[in-house]
């Protein structure tokens, strides 16, 4: 089922902390989340690995103003500016931070040891230079509303016929699963979002969670090879929209800040 992805976490966060709508603390505690740990390497004008409120606080010192993220996958960078190291790290993790200001990016690199149910995850932020340039196909949040809901419709329509809508007892106990999840208090953004760009990342969250259902083998009556490849097909430009909305509504402070200067 979906999940919030890391870099939305140190984003959001990151972005409450700059404009001075959470301390470091708070800050630090909400991009950690469930992890046990988060630490930070490489960074300027630190010899080792460091803490995230060490960190943040020296991005801030540093000049950085807002975060953005990108959620590439393969054939679509999605969110990325290079160079080409960055981008396959970022590709590898399938998510990346980028800082507004200094010409930097943290790439996650997560390690998880324990058994099922008692796992202890480890999350290691990379920092490493990336190339100050427009974000690889970051639609505006209107235009990523828009999009995800057309996508949705058409997709709807299609896989009506194959009979794996993301409908019936299965879909609606993992939707109601979801709901539940975001309704037990996570909170999907920080402070200082717009209230557009969480409509957005709800309904991208939604729309991934049916993204799943609908794709899972033996999901509703699409059993032959020929079905599956047609619903996969269907379902494909539909999880690019929910990507390329996730991404603008948590970079939508950054974007706004860069309106606000322009």
């Amino acid at each position: 089922m979906w999940e919030e992805p890391r870099v939305g976490r140190l984003a959001a966060w990151g972005n409450a902390l700059l404009a001075g709508l959470a301390a470091p603390d708070d800050a630090a505690a909400g991009v950690v989340g469930d992890d046990r740990t988060h630490r930070v390497v490489g960074l300027p004008g630190e010899s080792g690995p460091v803490g995230l409120t060490l960190a943040l606080g020296r991005l801030r010192a540093l000049g950085a103003v807002g975060l953005r993220i990108a959620l590439p996958a393969p054939g679509h960078p999605l969110g990325l500016s290079g160079p080409p190291e960055f981008n396959e790290a970022a590709l590898v993790a399938g998510e990346a931070a980028l800082v507004a200001g200094p010409a930097l990016g943290l790439v996650p690199e997560v390690e998880t040891r324990g058994p099922v149910g008692d796992e202890l995850t480890e999350v290691v932020w990379r920092v490493m230079a990336v190339r100050p340039a427009p974000p690889a196909d970051v639609p505006s949040l209107g235009e990523a509303e828009r999009e995800l809901a057309e996508a949705m419709r058409d997709a709807t329509t299609a896989l009506s016929v194959l009979d794996v809508a993301g409908s019936g007892p299965v879909a609606d106990a993992a939707l109601a699963a979801y709901r539940a999840r975001m309704e037990r208090g996570r909170q999907l953004l920080a402070p200082g979002y717009p209230p557009r760009a969480l409509r957005v990342l709800e309904l991208a969250g939604r729309v991934a969670a049916l993204v799943e259902i609908a794709g899972r083998d033996g999901a509703g009556a699409a059993v032959s090879a020929g079905e599956m490849a047609r619903r996969d097909a269907l379902l494909r430009p539909v999880e690019r929209a929910a990507r390329r909305a996730r991404v603008a509504a948590y970079n939508a402070y950054a974007e706004e800040l860069e309106r606000q200067r322009g």
